[in-house]
């Protein structure tokens, strides 16, 4: 998330083990499933007793995604650097793969508003099912990148930016690999992984820019920033940014038929909505663009510091969050009229 001052107000909730990643688990960007110990998914039976199908993410999903963008090989995934073009490349591939098309003329897309190296997002694409409403796209965004090397203790100087946001890039690519299974998107959806968002949402202008001079029908832009962790004391699992200016929050609740998406006062106070990739697009198109996150300034206190790793993601929580908001999008993207709307 780009730069917040973060006064804790409570507590730090962090899950269980220590803040460096095993390097053994890390993946091969050719082989994305290859983790040893992979679950058979429609084996898998959740916490809470409810068996998982053939397409729901399970925690072995997450734990095999967020092992390899958060490995020390990756450099904390700095824009322009060598780490982050093996991130795009490992995103790049699981496209491919799930026969999730380039949205250009390649998946990679060159940013013209960065100048200290080159940086590029990864853009996928699915098309819509539907004669006409695959006319009509919706974006479903994250940024890849993140800090990269900084001060730390002598044993450590990499900010492997899990929470921040491997934890939205690994909910995104779980997403596409949703769609592109069943299928079942009567809107084309744009997958886009934007770099450079800590050096000032950079990606996300680049790419909204691009988009409005296409004359892109966009009708909303849902982003995922920081979901790694759950929230505390909350009767919902994720908060809304802008959760006041459009009704985003209540289709995305009647669609799972549960309280998922609530208001995070500190969010507004701290103005979030300004703070991500989903900014640009609400500058540029004026539709519905808003962020969903977890992060309620008690829940993590390693935002933007080396200790931001996998072993203190809840795996558990993150793979029955990308489970449950499949059926959101699949409403908001198959609804037969623009539904969502800014107040």
């Amino acid at each position: 998330m780009r730069h917040i001052v973060i006064v804790f107000l409570g507590g730090l909730l962090v899950a269980c083990g220590g803040t460096k990643v095993d390097q053994s688990t890390v993946l091969n960007p050719n082989n994305p499933k290859g983790v040893k110990g992979s679950v058979v998914k429609n084996k898998v039976t959740m916490a809470e007793g409810s068996v998982m199908n053939d397409v729901d993410t399970t925690p072995k999903d997450i734990e095999a995604l967020m092992t390899f963008l958060t490995s020390d090989d990756l450099k904390g995934r700095d824009t322009g650097s060598d780490g982050i073009t093996k991130a795009a490349d490992f995103i790049e591939n699981i496209f491919s793969r799930n026969n999730i098309q380039p949205y250009f003329n390649s998946y990679k897309d060159t940013l013209e508003n960065y100048s200290d190296g080159t940086a590029y997002n990864v853009v996928g694409f699915l098309p819509g099912t539907d004669s006409d409403l695959k006319n009509e796209y919706v974006i479903i965004g994250a940024h890849y990148d993140h800090i990269g090397i900084i001060s730390g203790d002598d044993s450590d100087t990499i900010a492997n930016g899990a929470n921040d946001n491997a934890s939205g890039t690994t909910a995104v690519i779980e997403f596409a690999k949703y769609f592109a299974q069943t299928k079942n998107n009567k809107r084309s959806i744009i997958f886009a992984l934007f770099s450079a968002e800590e050096k000032g949402l950079l990606g996300s202008k680049h790419l909204a820019d691009k988009l409005l001079t296409q004359n892109l029908d966009l009708y909303v832009m849902l982003n995922f920033e920081m979901i790694g962790v759950p929230m505390v004391n909350k009767d919902h699992s994720l908060y809304l940014t802008g959760y006041e200016l459009s009704n985003l929050a209540e289709v995305s609740n009647k669609y799972v038929q549960k309280n998922l998406v609530g208001f995070l006062p500190k969010a507004k106070e701290f103005n979030l909505f300004r703070r991500s990739d989903n900014a640009p697009f609400h500058d540029k198109f004026n539709v519905p663009s808003q962020t969903f996150s977890s992060f309620d300034f008690t829940n993590f206190g390693e935002y933007h510091k080396v200790g931001d790793e996998a072993s203190l993601m809840d795996y558990n929580f993150m793979s029955n969050m990308v489970n449950e908001v499949k059926p959101m999008l699949e409403g908001i993207i198959n609804a037969p009229l623009k539904e969502v709307k800014y107040n």
